[in-house]
């Protein structure tokens, strides 16, 4: 084929694309700004504002036996106790819209700091649960309903005094540093910046 009848060609394929493809998304959404140029910053932003609609992050969970015992009297004579052995489970949230990253183009380091972590309140899981009843109160199924309130409300203070252990509070913060050092590297590497680092950290 003559080349000049090539270049015909290749000038109407190009012109019919050009026709076709809706001119908002060319003009607008896909913006050219140069060969393979990344911002940065952009790509930080809108990772930021993506976290915070989530707003909050369970970066981990921590599952336990609390055992309690309550006991009730009246008149000196009458008494009920009750024993309450339950797991139970706690969350550990870190809330996202208080993630604050601040990027360091030179050393090319994201710094994320983040908020202290927050406790989700205690799920019990009841059906699992053994529960011992004694004394002659124990006899009326008001008193047994009473102990029974008693004994959770103990149980769930046991539960948090349980997740706040150093230990298990250390665990929760090594998995948030992971989470959202992933969270925020995921997109920067998607968007070809390999060399960017990411060092999340709690204050």
């Amino acid at each position: 084929m003559d080349k000049p009848i090539i270049a015909a060609l290749a000038l109407t394929v190009f012109g019919i694309g050009y026709w076709v493809a809706p001119k908002e998304l060319l003009d607008e959404e896909v913006k050219h700004t140069g060969f393979l140029q990344v911002d940065t910053s952009k790509i930080l932003s809108a990772t930021v504002e993506s976290l915070r609609a989530k707003n909050s992050l369970v970066v981990w969970s921590y599952k336990g036996t609390v055992r309690v015992k309550v006991h009730r009297e009246r008149y000196w004579i009458l008494n009920g106790t009750q024993e309450l052995i339950v797991p139970a489970v706690v969350d550990y949230r870190l809330d996202l819209s208080d993630l604050s990253p601040n990027y360091n183009e030179e050393a090319k380091l994201v710094t994320v700091r983040l908020p202290k972590l927050v406790l989700s309140d205690v799920a019990f899981q009841p059906e699992e649960a053994t529960t011992i009843n004694g004394g002659s109160l124990s006899y009326s199924d008001d008193t047994v309903q009473a102990l029974g309130k008693l004994s959770y409300r103990a149980a769930r203070k046991g539960m948090v005094k349980q997740a706040q252990q150093a230990a298990m509070v250390a665990v929760a913060k090594s998995r948030a540093i992971e989470n959202v050092e992933l969270l925020f590297e995921y997109p920067l590497r998607a968007a070809g910046q390999p060399y960017v680092r990411v060092v999340a950290k709690f204050d």
